[in-house]
């Protein structure tokens, strides 16, 4: 069973970018979609990207033009890359990968934006 494991978040300036990492423990390649979820107090929790096996990508609103979803199937590794951040990117951010009837999730890691 594939495990996920989330690194790279914490606090940052308002304008300030930061890059999230997502190892899976073992390969994902043209198995699973991969998504990025994130959680703010008192919120839903929120679909934010997600990527194919194939490379296709999809962004919610808020974040497109600013967040880059990738992924590395050789290395088992999916990344977010959050540009111009702005204090209600502020959350805990979920790595997910999903396929039919699997859904696994990352332990989560908080992203904290604020002077």
């Amino acid at each position: 069973q594939v495990q996920l494991v989330e690194s790279g978040g914490g606090l940052v300036q308002p304008g300030g970018s930061l890059r999230l990492s997502c190892a899976a423990s073992r390969s994902i390649f043209n198995i699973y979609t991969m998504g990025w979820f994130r959680q703010a107090p008192g919120k839903q929790r929120e679909l934010v990207t997600s990527i194919t096996p194939a490379g296709r990508t999809n962004y919610a609103d808020s974040v497109k033009g600013r967040f880059t979803i990738s992924r590395d199937n050789a290395k088992n590794m999916v990344y977010l890359q959050m540009n111009s951040l702005k204090p209600e990117d502020t959350a805990v951010y979920y790595c997910n990968g999903n396929s039919l009837l699997i859904n696994i999730w990352g332990q989560g890691t908080q992203v904290t934006v604020s002077s």
